[in-house]
């Protein structure tokens, strides 16, 4: 799992398939208070505070939601095509669930979002494979998400949902190294949401470096 070159050329990409999915107190038309801020913070730990060489891109693919991952693969495959180097491909989202439901846990007495690692299988139990939406990275993918989740499970107990395996593609065919996560839901605020990027930074550093 670890990262193949050093931090000389952009080795993780952060983008937002649905960079208009807000939290409970988000401000309308401040970005920074919605999953884009999030990555934002993501970002900031991950450069200044372990080293790595991160590209954010804050483009904002879902004006349609039905068409959001259709008009962000030609920008991510542009952004990857010119970084070439890249290892690592992270979509940050925040879940919707019951206005009821509140995904929130306590990591050394600070409270913060759960996270869900999301999973495209390109299949379904009713058609089989589905040929369109090949993705040769579905067991890199798969592997990802199950590192991430037992460093989750070893150093942060209840910090993490169960990993969520869905029949599509969802952008997941461009690098091996490919996790979709979900920050929490619109019940969430927007600090629990941010206070949930420094576990999560930790464990990207513990599986891509150790």
């Amino acid at each position: 799992m670890k990262i193949a070159h050093d931090a000389g050329t952009p080795q993780i990409l952060i983008y937002h398939t649905h960079s208009l999915e807000g939290y409970a107190d988000s401000i309308p038309g401040d970005r920074s208070t919605t999953v884009v801020g999030v990555g934002d913070y993501l970002t900031e730990l991950l450069t200044q505070q372990y080293g790595y060489n991160v590209i954010h891109d804050t483009g904002e693919y879902d004006t349609i939601r039905d068409k959001a991952y259709s008009k962000a693969a030609p920008a991510l495959e542009q952004i990857l095509a010119d970084n070439p180097g890249i290892d690592v491909v992270i979509d940050l989202h925040r879940d919707g669930v019951g206005e009821n439901t509140r995904l929130v846990t306590n990591v050394n007495g600070t409270d913060m979002a759960k996270v869900m690692f999301f999973n495209g299988l390109s299949r379904t139990t009713k058609l089989g494979d589905i040929a369109y939406l090949y993705n040769p990275y579905i067991a890199d993918n798969l592997a990802f998400s199950f590192q991430m989740q037992l460093a989750a499970a070893e150093y942060y107990p209840g910090y993490t949902r169960k990993i969520y395996l869905k029949g599509y593609r969802f952008n997941m065919h461009y690098c091996p190294k490919t996790l979709l996560v979900e920050v929490g839901a619109q019940t969430n605020t927007v600090q629990e949401a941010k206070n949930a990027m420094v576990p999560l930074a930790d464990i990207l550093n513990k599986v891509l470096s150790e």
